[in-house]
């Protein structure tokens, strides 16, 4: 007997997403059928996963399936599965809402257009409000493994704004979806129809999916269904079979269905490992950014499998945070079938795998980076747009491989100043000039300041390429990528300015002269500012402006400092050094300041700080001093 039945509405994004499902999505119907079959599929995964610690859950039904079931006078398709199954808290959690974050991303994603809207849904995980492409109404019945037959539930609605749910009898575990097909929608009561849309999507998948077996009435001169059960798929592991044996196509599909996306991989790689382990790996590069790719706790990725057996999901193990992007399966031979989290993390199996996985992956896009054909390498250059920040953070995490990253680091530069980033490090080194020993960069909170920094008016003027880098975690990755081929990385805002070989002996000597002439101006300079600054010196790295700051070679920057302290952590205490060039005429001019020396000393601390995209404490002080020095030279006064 029921229970009282009750009518929940749908989250507000749910509403809108039904809304885009029944009006919009029509350029590809058939994919809901793939979606509600992957659900299934992984519901059996997770039903094998939990039955490790808890055989018992299995029941008397053991073998798990997926079965299709077709009604041409009720006009319903149904889809059901003996796996994990729901409870009324999870239908819904999961049938009532946008089970993920990112619901404000989804629908800011939202262009408009049918064909590129459609990869969305398997983005954000919301592939079971697909069924609203086809049907007009939704029936799920569902009894989680484990819990009582008088506890299994009925979930339908009419997408239209609400949900009914009640506690019903079911005396099989699982999930059943039925569809209540639309008008015009025949096409998915037909069998055969059914069949090819199975064969194209889903063949890949490692559960039989069963369907009545139809044969020919000679009576009726028609199809007519039998008892006899069929499996419409191959229902074996693609990861198993050889590489020779497995198309394009089947290899993008079985990418869709394991990263649950709409689009097709960037690239993939397909590889057995024998030794000592045994696994095979089936590993895919997306084409684009999931939502919550800059969410490091969020668990991504690979599923891991134990002789074809499902053991678990997202095994975060298997594949370092740096490239959590990754998509696939990995399946061994050796490791036993009890495999449990703990006994993950302390293995050395596991260790060899992710060290093999992590090869496999990098060696994957270095051929993509260094390949001869231009469409190869423009994949890599359409990797680095959606990836390339996920990337970096391997060059303070990943020791063992931080010389293959970074050689698949790409910059913006002055070579080309724009912000396209397609400069490697190995083609840096390959432009450096005669007598160059060091690889110079600038950071900065956005391209535009990195690229007009006062810092670089040296290397300008000789022609010496800058690195610009605009990203935040380019500061961390700077911390820890000291040298490359042998060349030290040398920030052109820290420390003394030191060219080398490429340092003119005339300049140097101007440099040192206008040192010791500007001796007692320094001085006054740096009292007047007091503990602003650590310390104030003539510049040999400016050439247009009056003044810039500088962090001592083992200070933190000005950037970094801001990153730290916008991020709520407390960076360690340092000052900067102020560096005026004698050369421009506001710092000539204070030279023989008297009455406003303090307002001209003031600005050219204030002026560098804003340069390199610091904030100042005084802004109010900052425009009084502008507007006053303004007024004097207006009236002709200033001295």
């Amino acid at each position: 007997m029921g229970a009282q039945k009750e009518t929940l509405g749908f989250q507000a994004e749910v509403k809108q997403l039904l809304n885009l499902m029944i009006h919009s999505l029509y350029s590809n119907k058939e994919i809901f059928l793939r979606e509600l079959i992957s659900n299934a599929s992984d519901a059996c995964d997770r039903l094998r996963f939990e039955a490790l610690n808890n055989a018992a859950l299995y029941g008397d039904d053991a073998e798990l399936k997926i079965r299709i079931s077709l009604d041409k006078e009720a006009r319903t398709l149904s889809i059901s599965d003996n796996g994990i199954g729901l409870s009324r808290d999870e239908a819904v959690e999961h049938l009532g809402t946008i089970a993920k974050s990112g619901t404000r991303e989804f629908f800011s994603a939202l262009t408009g257009d049918q064909a590129k809207d459609a990869h969305l849904i398997g983005q954000f995980g919301v592939g079971f409000y697909s069924s609203y492409i086809v049907a007009d109404k939704v029936t799920v019945v569902s009894r989680r493994a484990g819990v009582e037959a008088n506890q299994a539930i009925r979930w339908e609605s009419s997408g239209e704004g609400d949900f009914t749910i009640e506690v019903i009898e079911c005396a099989q575990r699982g999930t059943e979806v039925t569809l209540h097909l639309r008008e015009g929608e025949d096409e998915f009561l037909s069998s055969w129809k059914v069949r090819e849309i199975i064969r194209k999507y889903s063949d890949h998948i490692t559960l039989p999916i069963l369907m009545k077996k139809e044969q020919w009435d000679e009576e009726t001169k028609a199809q007519v269904v039998t008892d006899q059960d069929e499996t419409v798929n191959q229902a074996s592991a693609l990861w198993i079979r050889a590489k020779s044996e497995i198309t394009d196509e089947q290899y993008r599909e079985f990418y869709k269905h394991v990263a649950h996306d709409f689009e097709d991989p960037l690239a993939h790689v397909h590889a057995r490992v024998e030794g000592r382990q045994e696994y095979t790996q089936l590993l895919y590069i997306p084409s684009r950014a999931p939502f919550d790719l800059f969410e490091r706790t969020a668990r991504h990725g690979i599923k891991l499998y134990v002789r074809r057996v499902f053991i678990m999901d997202d095994a975060e193990q298997l594949m370092p945070l740096y490239l959590r992007f990754v998509r696939g399966v990995v399946d061994s031979n050796d490791l036993p079938l009890n495999v449990s989290r703990e006994i993950l993390q302390q293995s050395r199996d596991i260790e060899a795998i992710r060290a093999g996985c992590v090869k496999k992956v990098l060696g994957l896009l270095e051929s993509l980076a260094d390949s001869e054909d231009a469409s190869e390498r423009e994949k890599y250059v359409k990797f680095w747009k959606e990836f390339g920040r996920v990337l970096k953070e391997g060059i303070g995490e990943d020791f063992a491989n931080k010389e293959r990253i970074a050689r698949l680091l790409r910059y913006a530069s002055t070579h080309a100043d724009t912000p396209d980033e397609n400069v490697s490090l190995a083609d840096y080194v390959a432009r450096m000039k005669d007598g160059q020993e060091k690889i110079y960069y600038v950071t900065a909170e956005t391209f535009t300041a990195a690229r007009n920094s006062p810092h670089l008016e040296i290397f300008r003027k000789k022609g010496i390429e800058v690195l610009l880098l605009s990203d935040r975690v380019d500061e961390w990755v700077a911390g820890h990528l000291t040298e490359f081929n042998g060349k030290p990385l040398q920030s052109v805002a820290k420390g003394g300015l030191d060219l080398g070989k490429l340092e003119d002996v005339v300049e140097k000597e101007e440099a040192e002269k206008a040192a010791d002439e500007y001796k007692e101006l320094i001085a006054k300079v740096k009292t007047t500012l007091g503990d602003k600054v650590k310390e104030v010196r003539v510049t040999h790295r400016l050439t247009d402006s009056p003044s810039c700051l500088v962090a001592d070679q083992y200070d933190l920057g000005g950037n970094l400092q801001r990153i730290l302290k916008a991020a709520g952590q407390q960076a360690p205490a340092s000052k900067p050094i102020l560096e005026i060039n004698p050369k421009h005429p506001a710092v000539q001019r204070l030279k023989y300041e008297e009455t406003r020396f303090d307002d001209w000393a003031n600005l050219l601390l204030e002026q560098a700080t804003l340069a390199e995209g610091g904030a100042l404490d005084d802004p109010a002080g900052f425009v009084k001093r502008i507007n006053d020095l303004m007024l004097a030279l207006s009236l002709g006064g200033g001295r």
